[in-house]
């Protein structure tokens, strides 16, 4: 039984590993964007093969130890949350490295001023996963549940994009391309907050058994209406 312990401590410090390389990179691709500096970009390359590494690595122990191992309870959610959680992190980076791709004809061509909504949203996106990234290695709800609270804002943080964007582009049909790519860029960042948001509902469904996925947001059921047949204390009317 302690030697199933330090795997499944290892694995976790894997996890957080590759956590902390993705964090590096969102970093990296906005510096691009926002400095005009993309020599950077061979940095995130790296990083993202070591991200790949790491994934495949973490989701080959994760069904070797469900397997030979069968734990139950919140052994077997933690299994589950860090395979899951392995592929949300190589999905962001895969949109950092889109983000690198993006700023590429960002900064190509007639300027449109830079947006100042779309450094704003960087650094919220950048919190969210940071946050729920902590509320991993915590075991913190609380930091989860925030995360989750945060998404919206992010949407309403693209939308305000767009509608800047195109009115730079119907202005001046030269800034068509790069306005497509900043309105990528803006998509790749919510993609960002969405995976982050996947994070902290895995955390919240190993830590208490809650899964909250598909829940957010949707409308509370209607209220039944009363039968005409049966009075409001339950009998039956006549």
């Amino acid at each position: 039984m302690r030697h199933f312990d330090e795997q499944l401590e290892e694995l976790f410090k894997r996890i957080v590993m590759m956590g902390s390389m993705v964090e590096s990179m969102i970093h990296t691709a906005l510096r691009i964007y926002e400095e005009g500096n993309e020599s950077l970009a061979a940095e995130c390359f790296s990083r993202e093969q070591k991200v790949n590494a790491i994934q495949v690595e973490v989701d080959e122990t994760a069904i070797r130890l469900t397997t030979l191992q069968q734990p139950v309870a919140r052994d077997a959610r933690f299994l589950f949350m860090a395979s899951r959680i392995g592929g949300e992190l190589e999905r962001i980076a895969d949109q950092a490295i889109n983000i690198c791709q993006n700023s590429h004809h960002a900064l190509g061509g007639q300027r449109i001023a830079p947006l100042v909504d779309l450094s704003i949203m960087g650094n919220v996106v950048q919190a969210m996963v940071r946050s729920s990234l902590s509320a991993m290695s915590q075991r913190d709800c609380a930091l989860a549940d925030g995360v989750l609270e945060q998404e919206e804002q992010v949407d309403a943080f693209r939308d305000q994009i767009f509608r800047v964007v195109l009115t730079h582009m119907m202005a001046d049909p030269r800034k068509i391309q790069q306005g497509m790519s900043l309105i990528l860029i803006a998509r790749n960042l919510e993609r960002i907050g969405d995976h982050a948001t996947n994070i902290a509902e895995e955390v919240i469904y190993w830590i208490q058994g809650r899964d909250v996925r598909h829940k957010r947001g949707m409308p509370s059921p209607p209220e039944q209406a009363e039968d005409p047949l049966i009075s409001s204390n339950g009998d039956a009317r006549t």
